[in-house]
């Protein structure tokens, strides 16, 4: 007898008992999906909702955290053992030369052989330069020694912006997360420079003096094993071929790493005429302010002319830069001064993250890792040209004269990107 229309439409129904292995068990429901769960309104708790991104940034800020301890626990360390702040300045500044010079081309093989294969040797060669320090300090070897071993930490990969090509990766084509992923990288940063000689000058000073070195080539190693094993979110390598253009050649590049430069020159001043004219503890609020400035900045929308929002980022550091100056020349009392450097902070992040936006977009593509460390070198370059700078202010005019330095340099940032774009606009 034949069906009727009706009878045909009805679906058939699911047996809830089957047979397996000789025992009546339940089945499922055929046809029933799980209810999505609605994307948190937090544009962090989103970003962090992404599949493999909550284990890939517990290992970076683990491995970064040793960013902000290395050079304070070999200042700590060379000088509590030969009685000379010199020999430990020197060595500290040969290591930063050395960085500059070998990380572009770490960064470069990163981005052609994969983040998994050059980040754990490299990070481990560091460790082992960490950990020859260590002895030849402990064995009161030649000072020469103490160069070259310092200087074998070049080789410690850039995870900040292995993390950003990661981001960079998994949101390509969305401005938005891209913008909250950059805010909350360079929030890390500031948390990991904030904690990192609070914990560096604690574990030496507690403990004994190579503490801060060791539990820092600890972490070091330890963060990018758990980052690199993470291989669901690396990008993918990219071999190179001889088309392939470098970052440098890539129009405006060139003006965003001058940029940079003078960038760094504020960080590097700012933080020797700080320890000079109040010690370093003070120096913990400039990096508060601008951690907060910068998880507040990626619950912003990105900008659409982002090159004209870098101009007002750089106008805003300029002026407020102004304001441990016009503290340290008014009043001699240390709580304005650390508002101001508090309120000072307030405009490093959000420079810093549309800087780094250009530099991404910039940048080849397959090449990101190498344009992000670029970036990162000069600002290293400029925090030591600033450093320099406010030491000379400080040793011939005074602290006071000393704020002008990094008030300066944000001025010159500023009159840089804004001429770099007034080229580009033709």
């Amino acid at each position: 007898m034949p069906r009727s229309p009706a009878a045909r439409t009805v679906p058939p129904v699911t047996p809830l008992l089957t047979v397996a292995g000789g025992q009546l068990v339940a089945a499922p429901r055929a046809g029933r999906e799980r209810p999505r769960r609605p994307a948190p309104a937090n544009p962090y708790l989103r970003l962090l909702a992404t599949p493999g991104a909550r284990a890939f940034t517990a290992g970076n800020l683990i491995a970064r955290l040793p960013m902000g301890m290395l050079s304070v626990s070999a200042v700590i360390m060379i000088a509590g053992s030969r009685g000379s702040y010199a020999l430990a300045g020197a060595v500290t500044a040969t290591g930063l030369a050395a960085t500059a010079v070998v990380a572009p081309f770490t960064a470069r093989l990163v981005d052609r052989f994969g983040q998994a294969r050059i980040a754990v040797p490299a990070a481990a060669l560091a460790v082992l330069g960490s950990l020859a320090l260590v002895l030849c300090v402990h064995h009161d070897a030649p000072a020469w020694t103490l160069f070259a071993a310092y200087a074998a930490t070049a080789t410690t990969p850039n995870t900040g912006g292995m993390s950003r090509a990661r981001w960079a990766h998994l949101h390509r084509g969305d401005p938005a997360a891209l913008h909250t992923a950059n805010s909350f990288e360079q929030a890390a940063d500031e948390l990991c420079f904030m904690l990192g000689p609070v914990l560096a000058a604690t574990l030496c000073g507690a403990l004994f003096p190579e503490a801060g070195t060791l539990v820092g080539a600890f972490l070091l190693m330890t963060g990018v094993l758990i980052f690199a094993a993470q291989r669901a979110t690396e990008p993918p390598p990219t071999p190179r071929t001889r088309t392939a253009l470098s970052p440098l050649r890539t129009p405006g590049m060139p003006a965003l790493l001058v940029v940079f430069l003078a960038t760094g020159a504020v960080f590097g001043a700012l933080e020797v005429v700080s320890i000079a004219h109040a010690g370093g503890a003070i120096l913990a609020l400039q990096a508060a302010g601008s951690c907060a400035a910068g998880l507040l900045y990626g619950a912003l929308r990105p900008a659409r002319d982002v090159r004209r929002r870098l101009l007002l980022c750089l106008a805003g550091m300029t002026a407020l830069m102004s304001l441990p100056l016009l503290a340290a020349a008014s009043t001699a009392s240390l709580p304005v001064l650390a508002l101001c450097l508090l309120l000072a902070g307030a405009a490093t992040a959000p420079t810093m993250v549309t800087g780094m936006t250009l530099i991404q977009r910039a940048t080849p593509a397959g090449r990101l890792n190498e344009g992000m460390t670029l970036s990162v070198t000069a600002l290293l370059g400029g925090v030591a040209a600033g450093a320099a700078t406010g030491g000379a202010l400080v040793e011939h005019a005074g602290t006071v004269f000393g704020y002008a330095a990094p008030m300066s340099a944000a001025a010159l940032a500023l009159v840089i990107a804004a001429a770099g774009t007034a080229v580009r606009r033709p």
